[in-house]
């Protein structure tokens, strides 16, 4: 059986000066899922737009889970507008689409492929979408080349 979804209006805040946007989670996520740090999530905003993400403590009070632009835009709404909130936690494995080019880098270099599988979802994520949105075929190649490297060199993300 699944635990109903935790509904709640909160403000949505900007992070800061950048354009980057929040909503405080009102609630304890040690009562509610039995963890004090990154809860995965599914939310609904506005019962519209859909979003997976995370409850973070980012040096707040409370859990906060952000809003992506995507998000914002969907909704038609910015810093100050209240929004209705939806959310379940995600239990569901992250798994991200890799285009057979890429993979085939991954092949062709295993120790690159270890370290991409042990780095986290939204890494991974990264890399992959740096890569695909490459408007040239050789911008494409470029950032395989380079995301090797990067990869060899320990670093986690773009």
């Amino acid at each position: 059986m699944n635990a109903p979804a935790i509904e709640f209006n909160a403000i949505i805040k900007q992070n800061g000066e950048i354009n980057a946007a929040f909503v405080e989670f009102p609630f304890s996520t040690e009562e509610l899922f039995n963890k004090k740090g990154l809860v995965k999530i599914k939310a609904v905003f506005d019962n519209k737009v859909e979003y997976r993400g995370s409850l973070a403590k980012m040096k707040t009070d409370c859990h906060i889970l952000g809003l992506t632009q995507e998000v914002r835009k969907q909704l038609k709404k910015t810093f100050g507008d209240e929004v209705s909130v939806s959310l379940i936690e995600d239990k569901e494995e992250r798994l991200i689409e890799i285009a057979e080019d890429i993979a085939l880098v991954f092949t062709q270099n295993p120790a690159v492929k270890i370290r991409f599988d042990a780095m986290s979802y939204t890494h991974r994520k990264e890399y992959i979408r740096w890569i695909e949105e490459a408007k040239k075929p050789e911008t494409r190649e470029n950032r395989k080349t380079k995301m090797v490297r990067m990869i060899l060199d320990g670093k986690k993300g773009i």
